[in-house]
């Protein structure tokens, strides 16, 4: 059965249109950490001449839309050949202390792993810091299958959970509280692996211990060894495997975005995602989705010093944000918004999200997953995208407050939850560059997906053009995105293999 039948349809689209024409929301945002005063922020859509033209659109999607990407010649390479079996003494033990979120520690595991097999080590498992931001602690066993982890990488680098009980002093603690001979901490930003076999072995050799912090980024992706590369993305795509509780969960969201009739069968509020992955909609012929990865919090908002159509309020609340936060040391505070959107310096807007989907010709039938922690605004920023999309979904509305206990309040769980669904969509899309939108990236490159790159300059161009007609959006849109929707692109010198898995990691057919 449709759910939007068409006797219905067009009077519930009129009057979506006369709500965003009148949509204003006062949103009372905290200015002050130190302060209980706030300021009104008024939120409303900033292209309504586009958002009328989106909500007037056909329904019926373009067929092409969702096809699945062709052969493109590359396939996962990652078998390491004839390398030698591991040596059967170690030089010590590596420890390495990842700050960061879930995606940027990720990357860090995989490069101690590769720095654990230069060095002849024993891998002590990653030591997770705090995110300052979003004030997780969940540890590496919280997030990842630990045993899996430790199976898989067997052949190449030895993995211990702890240390043994003579080197337990060696702590975060330990290292926190005084200067240590044991503590590496000059490590360079992309270091080379004669770096490490210079500075780090003597610290091994003397100790039976090294503990490298800082570590994130601390490995180059040039020059290395091609065994070490791959190895890089053996942990990435293969070693590194979600703890099974949000697998599960992940499967059972998964499956009610390709069974969209799950709610009808009875009332979901206590739903069980098992009993629900063996019911009679989920041996249908699945459907199909898209996964949004929003990343607009406050954090983001105000780092990118752009103007997101709050007025002098919001304008005053980031640019004291900015001061609290970085002491107004932001690089883009010296441009101008047209400047940093014509750059495509901007992230984009649930509004501005809404419209470019649209114009690439998802319909208003779309399921669509948001993936997004918190949202700088609220619903009154997402409302533009969700009347574009009414049947946009979330970890809130596709699972019980049961399903979500595990992982409430911890960010880098939700945010493992969001990687998982959209690894298992059809089409990815993300609004802004960072960790989460490389990552996925590079996995789906690796997986050979679909994956829409949206061209930053030429998006933040067209919605300066406040004359532009829906028809040229779309077109000028389309010829933009050609080809960035999933193409292998040949890693460069001093990109991240973990964004350009090819060819290190890939072999041509």
């Amino acid at each position: 059965m449709n759910l939007y039948a068409k006797g219905n349809f067009a009077a519930m689209r009129r009057g979506m249109i006369r709500s965003v024409l009148l949509f204003v929301v006062v949103l009372l945002c905290g200015t002050s950490t130190s302060s209980s005063a706030s300021e009104a922020i008024t939120i409303k859509p900033r292209h309504l001449s586009l958002l009328k033209s989106a909500l007037q659109r056909p329904s019926g999607e373009q067929s092409e839309l969702w096809r699945p990407m062709t052969d493109q010649g590359w396939s996962p390479c990652l078998d390491l050949g004839n390398s030698p079996s591991l040596p059967d003494k170690t030089e010590g033990y590596i420890q390495v202390f990842l700050d960061g979120g879930l995606n940027q520690q990720r990357m860090g595991i995989c490069d101690a792993v590769a720095v654990a097999k230069i060095l002849n080590a024993t891998l002590v498992i990653p030591y997770l810091e705090v995110n300052p931001v979003w004030q997780d602690s969940s540890s590496f066993v919280d997030i990842f299958d630990v045993d899996h982890f430790i199976n898989a990488l067997k052949d190449d680098i030895r993995v211990v959970r702890e240390l043994p009980e003579e080197l337990s002093w060696s702590t975060r603690e330990y290292y926190s509280t005084a200067v240590r001979e044991t503590r590496v901490k000059t490590a360079p930003v992309h270091a080379s692996a004669k770096w490490y076999i210079e500075n780090v072995s003597p610290v091994l050799q003397s100790y039976g211990i090294a503990a490298i912090s800082p570590f994130s980024h601390r490995l180059s992706f040039d020059h290395l060894p091609a065994e070490i590369q791959r190895l890089r993305c053996k942990v990435n795509f293969q070693a590194l495997r979600f703890v099974p509780h949000i697998t599960s969960l992940g499967d059972a969201l998964v499956s009610r975005l390709r069974n969209p009739l799950w709610r009808s069968s009875k009332d979901r509020k206590n739903v069980d995602h098992l009993r629900d992955m063996t019911n009679s909609h989920s041996r249908q012929e699945p459907g199909k989705f898209a996964v949004l990865h929003l990343r607009f919090d406050k954090d983001m908002a105000a780092h990118s010093a752009c103007d997101f159509g709050g007025g002098k309020a919001e304008k005053l609340a980031l640019a004291k944000y900015r001061q609290m936060i970085w002491q107004g040391r932001v690089l883009n505070s010296q441009f101008t918004d047209e400047e940093l959107r014509s750059q495509g310096r901007c992230p984009l807007t649930p509004e501005e999200m809404g419209l470019l989907l649209a114009a690439f010709g998802f319909d208003n039938n779309t399921r669509l997953y948001l993936a997004s922690h918190k949202v700088y605004g609220g619903e009154a920023r997402i409302s533009a995208l969700r009347q574009v999309f009414p049947r946009m979904e979330d970890k809130r509305s596709l699972a019980s407050s049961e399903e979500r206990a595990r992982i409430k309040g911890k960010a880098s769980l939700l945010a493992a939850l969001d990687y998982y669904v959209s690894m298992h969509s059809d089409i990815f899309i993300s609004a802004s560059p960072g960790n989460m939108h490389n990552a996925l990236v590079g996995h789906r490159t690796f997986e050979n997906l679909k994956t829409i790159r949206p061209n930053m300059a030429l998006i933040g161009q067209l919605f300066l053009n406040k004359n532009i007609t829906w028809v040229d959006f779309q077109q000028a849109l389309g010829e933009g995105h050609v080809n960035r929707q999933g193409q292998i692109r040949l890693r460069k010198p001093k990109q991240s293999i973990y964004t350009y898995p090819a060819p290190d990691c890939m072999c041509h057919v």
